[in-house]
């Protein structure tokens, strides 16, 4: 038995962090699903870029479809991939009573300053998209987390996106949760997914230069563990308890941004310390194919954060502003897929004006 099944078996959700029409022309998706425990996948602007780019798989689509162009032939292109896949974990999302099984679809990033605008087509692609499994993915900022409540309310799933601290996270929580109570008020069915996606491994490459050699490789998974401490204590707070009595789901945290960035650290690092079960881990296809290779599952995460604290404490005592370089992180991430998603647009242009000559 491989390491990804150990981590399934401890309870833990695996997601492939990347998709492209390849991986499931080819039944790699599927051979993933069946053989290293992979029950959902997620998308974002920087894999489409990448896969626009790179290879032909959309080639075709890109001809036959002489009538789109821009934002609405990528997201024609995107869904009819997603809507497959969700296709394929159907099954592990009926055996999780929803649970489990899902794939994400982002809402342009260049929305991320306009609540109302994130709103609207939060709820067009979820109708277009058409799956009980696919979540809409909006970003943990000031202006997304208005809409998070507000898509929540509307019964819309969530994915919410660019979390890089416990403070953020707990802002999107209160967003899901309020989102929840309204419904509830509403007289509506309280039972709307979502997830929380903390992003790890940019903390340590923001600040490898900065630290001593003891410190290199720890501060993203001290922020995850004092997050998961924070969830922890959310999901046995007197508030969730009543809201879980009365149907409602629990938002679940999910790792993101889990594979190794530097070379001198273990492939696996992110993988053996996020190990929690009632979380989901996005992996890249080349981290998840190390861990089931040589991966170790050696215990959980700590409930009660373990040595967060003290570890983020000496961070701050080495001149680090956590606080900053959180707002920091989001922002820059914000800013990666916004240029992600301009180079995006461009491939797909650059490659319908050479298909129709």
């Amino acid at each position: 038995m491989n390491a990804a099944i150990n981590l399934h078996e401890m309870g833990q959700s695996l997601w492939l962090d990347n998709i492209t029409r390849g991986l499931l022309d080819d039944g790699t998706l599927e051979r993933y699903r069946r053989e290293l425990a992979i029950t959902g996948l997620t998308s974002n602007p920087t894999i489409y870029q990448h896969a626009l780019a790179d290879t032909a798989f959309y080639d075709a689509a890109i001809a036959d479809n002489n009538e789109q162009s821009g934002e609405a032939l990528f997201f024609d292109l995107a869904l009819n991939d997603l809507r497959r896949a969700a296709d394929l974990f159907r099954p592990d999302f009926d055996a999780s009573d929803g649970a489990d099984g899902w794939v994400s679809l982002e809402v342009s990033p260049l929305l991320v300053h306009d609540a109302q605008a994130t709103i609207r087509i939060a709820a067009e692609l979820h109708t277009k998209a058409d799956r009980p499994n696919l979540f809409i993915k909006i970003p943990g900022t000031p202006a997304g987390l208005l809409a998070i409540e507000e898509s929540i309310f509307a019964g819309i799933p969530v994915n919410v996106t660019l979390l890089f601290s416990c403070a953020q996270y707990q802002a999107a929580a209160e967003a899901y949760l309020r989102g929840v109570e309204r419904r509830l008020e509403a007289g509506l069915d309280p039972a709307i997914a979502s997830v929380a996606s903390l992003f790890v491994s940019r903390w340590d490459a923001a600040v490898a230069e900065k630290v001593p050699a003891e410190l290199r490789n720890r501060l993203g998974i001290a922020v995850a563990r004092r997050t998961y401490h924070a969830y922890r204590e959310l999901l046995a707070s007197r508030r969730w308890r009543h809201l879980a009595e009365t149907g409602a789901r629990p938002q679940r945290l999910l790792w993101a941004s889990t594979g190794t960035k530097d070379k001198s650290a273990s492939d696996v690092l992110y993988l053996q310390a996020l190990a929690a079960p009632n979380t989901i881990n996005t992996i890249p296809e080349k981290t998840l194919l190390a861990f089931a290779d040589h991966g170790v599952v050696s215990g959980s995460m700590p409930a009660d954060g373990g040595d967060a604290e003290q570890t983020l404490a000496a961070f701050e005592a080495a001149g680090i502003d956590l606080d900053a370089l959180a707002q920091q992180l989001q922002n820059d991430g914000a800013e990666a897929f916004a240029t992600s998603w301009h180079a995006l647009l461009q491939v797909l242009d650059s490659k319908r004006s050479k298909i129709n000559k």
